[in-house]
């Protein structure tokens, strides 16, 4: 119905030349445009999903499915040879450990997500259920996407890491631990779920961050809507299977409108059955929104991660501010704050000289400690505002082109889905003056 449908558009609307054939061709053609060493070297997809049986850790029996990851050389397939590609399986698993050893290693990087684990925002007659074979096949579409998006990545795609989850089946995790990122990711978590306040942050990382709450609450609420629409429509298709058993059954008692009455059922029929078909293929748009829904909270984490760089470096600045008075006090003996050791000097009498040399010498190395960890922490707050921000306007840039036809090819198949539907009824309309 779908491909009848942009048929139609293309002959009446210029906007169907925006259509995808799937849910993944828009993104494949986006991520070939970019200007990724890895893509020009490799071709890659997953192509096909399993379903397999076996024993988790725990050694019990389990049901999972794994995915076949295919890569190709580039040149193979630019000179037309027809080169058997190298495959491996990878569980769901797998590539979420890919996934977070890349948010640890490239926090100023917006690290593309993976699609979802179990369905949300289902309407009531699409199954939730993660071992469905509707989703599992959507769920591959949406693992071939992340790896395209991670692969087009200027930066993320030259990682040994991935070059190795696309090429080695075995061996890859070891080389990921052996990096030391968990205790990284337990540290970044720890950080992420802290509370704290910055008191100079960069106003355009607080804007963003605004803009990935409001980005996810809108993304949200459309998939919400699309959701119920979703609900409504398929009755209102399926009640028009009604209309075909009426027709059918009325013919049955009349000789010089039957044939009339009969063909007119047909036609309601095949329109009560095309729902099923329609809303499978919204169902890839969905999962475009739902990409850019999951996109937010890696946008979020790179703005969290500059507040802790920035509040580190405060607390570090402060910190040093504080080594200085004590120093000058020190030397100078005038107390410019009240403190608790100002009072004692003032009970007890001041320290002995050689005391207060100790205690300036010992001020003296803080002092000169703080100031390399407050230049070291400066540098790190200043390269991860350059580097993030300049992944974020890569990320804006691919977000509004996304969209944008994503959204254009949702409206134009549903012009094409009303056009089939006055179709249906033109020819319901071509039965009944037959009669």
């Amino acid at each position: 119905m779908a491909e009848d449908g942009r048929d139609e558009s293309l002959a009446t609307d210029d906007e169907s030349d925006h259509t995808a054939a799937d849910g993944s061709s828009s993104l494949t053609h986006t991520v070939m445009e970019e200007d990724s060493t890895l893509l020009r070297r490799m071709e890659i997809c997953v192509a096909e999903a399993e379903k397999r049986n076996g024993k988790n850790t725990v050694n019990m029996q389990e049901t999972f499915t794994v995915y076949l990851v295919e890569t190709r050389p580039m040149d193979a397939v630019a000179e037309g040879r027809n080169q058997a590609p190298d495959s491996l399986w990878r569980r769901y698993s797998e590539f979420e450990l890919l996934r977070n050893y890349l948010l640890v290693t490239y926090p100023y990087i917006v690290v593309p997500p993976l699609p979802e684990k179990r369905a949300d925002f289902v309407w009531h007659k699409l199954s939730a259920d993660n071992m469905d074979p509707d989703f599992v096949e959507r769920r591959r579409v949406g693992l071939e996407n992340f790896l395209l998006r991670v692969a087009s990545h200027p930066v993320l795609s030259e990682d040994n890491i991935l070059q190795l989850f696309l090429t080695e089946e075995h061996g890859w995790k070891e080389v990921v631990f052996e990096t030391g990122f968990q205790a990284k990711a337990e540290s970044r978590l720890r950080a992420l779920s802290a509370t704290f306040r910055v008191r100079s942050p960069d106003k355009r990382f607080m804007e963003m961050k605004h803009y990935s709450d409001e980005l996810q609450a809108h993304t949200s609420q459309l998939l919400r809507a699309r959701a119920r629409v979703a609900d409504r429509l398929y009755g209102v298709y399926k009640v028009h299977g009604n209309y075909g058993r009426v027709f059918s059954e009325w013919s049955a008692m009349e000789k010089e409108m039957g044939d009339g009455l009969q063909s007119a059922g047909h036609h309601m029929d095949a329109y009560a059955a095309s729902i099923d078909d329609i809303l499978e293929e919204e169902e890839h748009y969905a999962d475009q929104l739902k990409e850019y829904l999951f996109y937010a909270e890696a946008l979020r984490a790179v703005c969290r991660k500059h507040e802790l760089t920035q509040f580190e470096l405060e607390v570090a600045s402060q910190d040093l501010d504080s080594k200085k008075q004590q120093h000058e006090e020190l030397s100078t003996g005038v107390v410019r704050t009240f403190s608790f050791k100002g009072m004692t000097s003032k009970l007890f009498g001041q320290e002995a000289p050689e005391q207060r040399e100790a205690r300036l010498k010992q001020l003296e190395d803080l002092i000169s400690e703080g100031e390399e960890d407050v230049q070291e922490k400066t540098a790190e707050c200043d390269e991860h505002v350059e580097r993030a921000w300049l992944d974020m306007q890569r990320f804006n840039e691919q977000k509004d082109r996304d969209l944008r036809e994503a959204l254009i090819s949702y409206a134009v198949m549903q012009i094409s889905m009303c056009k089939k539907g006055v179709q249906v009824w033109s020819n319901a309309k071509e039965c009944f003056l037959k009669m």
